[in-house]
């Protein structure tokens, strides 16, 4: 009768691991998302000299992501897009080179390129509908400056910040998704203005935070 037991014990051993692998060997570890992404600035920044504050423009954009699922559960999540936006102070004081004192300078255009990790918390409700959270970091690469009309040259300073994201994947069919996306990044730059056309030796330093609300509606495909 023991030996039984244990041959019993031992074959549900054996069935529940095979199970196991069975999912395993089923599970989908990758996922991709296109969307498209509102992305808004709420922009800060007092530069220095001449004061006022800092405008950054909306933009509209097209976004990828490559998610990997270590779990159902436990997920990580690479957010990759690239957003134009126009840049200029308002309420500057150029009085000191003949200006006035309250004026809006348009320092151009510039690109940002934010790849962003997240890592991420899902769960699975009704067996279609997946919300999930996400925490992680980014690093900021600035590229394509146009200066504008106004000063001589603008630089932006690549930097880290970091993000939070909650959305959620409904289930049109069998591993196709809907997705609705939100995520806060918190971004950061050292702004330096060359404006020595205005004025020999003129550089206008200031600290920008840049810190998007980007807001997502796409497709996925698991697989």
């Amino acid at each position: 009768m023991k030996k039984l037991i244990l041959g019993v014990g031992l074959f549900s051993v054996m069935f529940t691991a095979n199970a196991q692998e069975e999912i395993k060997d089923d599970f989908k570890r990758w996922q991709i998302r296109a969307r498209g992404v509102a992305v808004i600035p709420s922009e800060a920044g007092t530069p220095d000299i001449i004061g006022g504050d800092v405008a950054i423009s909306n933009a509209f954009i097209p976004e990828l992501d490559i998610t990997y699922y270590f779990t159902e559960n436990f997920a990580a999540e690479l957010i990759l897009g690239t957003a134009k936006h126009d840049v200029s102070t308002r309420g500057s004081d150029i009085s000191a080179i003949g200006g006035p004192t309250s004026a809006d300078i348009d320092l151009g255009s510039v690109y940002l390129l934010p790849p962003t990790l997240m890592a991420q918390y899902h769960v699975t409700i009704a067996d279609v509908f997946k919300p999930y959270v996400g925490a992680g970091v980014n690093y900021t690469i600035f590229y394509g400056v146009d200066e504008g009309p106004v000063v001589k040259d603008v630089s932006y300073d690549a930097a880290f910040g970091y993000g939070f994201q909650i959305g959620f994947d409904l289930e049109l069919w069998d591993n196709f998704y809907l997705n609705l996306d939100m995520k806060k990044l918190y971004l950061s730059t050292d702004v330096s203005v060359d404006g020595s056309n205005l004025a020999p030796g003129l550089t206008i330093p200031a600290k920008v935070d840049i810190d998007p609300l980007l807001l997502g509606f796409g497709v996925g495909m698991r697989f």
